[in-house]
């Protein structure tokens, strides 16, 4: 299980891979056969909010005539990007519905024949819970994206999340009781703007403690037991802080 990338992508040059896919799309398929993407994840994130500046990936739904694939992969040796760097993996995953596309908005069109969309506010909330990454930004993108709102005047209520995700997943319950949590202590506590910086924090060391255990331990991470990993490093790691801190107040540090 990879939790590492080398290969970012910030607004500027995505919308640069962007603008140059649609017009390698055009050359290839024509301007009679058009193309749609819905941006989502960090990529949606970048095309809609200032609080994020890269990704690591771009994720989409990708609705083309089969020559996108070569046209992905022209973009992709022009500026020295890995084969798939626009890619719909995502779609194997649970945070995937074939609803999201009912739910897109329009972000911008290029040479006309490529139509980009993402995904809006509240349903990116509702797949950043579903997917409830603690090592990733699922998090902090859910925190993020509240503070943003709150900023422009147009908040986001716990209804309106609950209502997205009953839309996309059929049930509130869908979620993980640790998603639920999250969710609704961090919407009680409301101050969006200094809770981002402290659970952005927190994924940032869930990753490196998760890099330097699959260092230690290579092939046993999986996706179903990187909770359960995470949760026992995190106590290891308090177990010796408390340490430190008693010998620190006994005098004897």
């Amino acid at each position: 299980m990879s939790t590492d990338n080398q290969n970012t992508f910030n607004i500027e040059n995505l919308d640069l891979y962007l603008k140059e896919l649609g017009k390698e799309y055009r050359k290839s398929a024509g301007k009679g056969m058009p193309a749609e993407i819905i941006l989502i994840g960090g990529a949606a994130i970048l095309a809609n909010y200032g609080f994020r500046e890269m990704t690591t990936d771009v994720d989409a739904i990708i609705n083309a005539a089969s020559s996108m694939k070569d046209a992905i992969n022209k973009v992709g040796d022009k500026f020295n990007l890995p084969n798939g760097w626009l890619n719909s993996d995502f779609m194997k995953t649970a945070s995937y519905t074939p609803k999201l596309s009912t739910y897109s908005v329009h972000y911008k069109e290029f040479s006309n024949v490529l139509q980009v969309r993402t995904v809006s506010a509240e349903y990116l909330i509702a797949m950043k819970l579903m997917a409830g990454r603690k090592y990733k930004n699922d998090l902090s993108d859910i925190v993020g994206i509240l503070a943003e709102h709150q900023k422009r005047g147009t908040p986001i209520t716990m209804d309106i999340i609950k209502t997205a995700v009953a839309n996309l997943y059929g049930s509130w319950d869908k979620l993980t009781p640790d998603s639920r949590n999250f969710i609704e202590n961090t919407m009680q506590k409301g101050n969006f703007e200094q809770l981002y910086k402290a659970v952005s924090d927190e994924e940032k060391k869930s990753k490196e403690a998760l890099i330097e255990f699959q260092q230690e331990y290579p092939s046993v991470t999986t996706t179903e037991n990187v909770d359960s990993i995470l949760g026992s490093l995190k106590k290891k790691q308090s177990s010796k802080n408390d340490l430190l801190n008693s010998l620190k107040s006994g005098g004897n540090l």
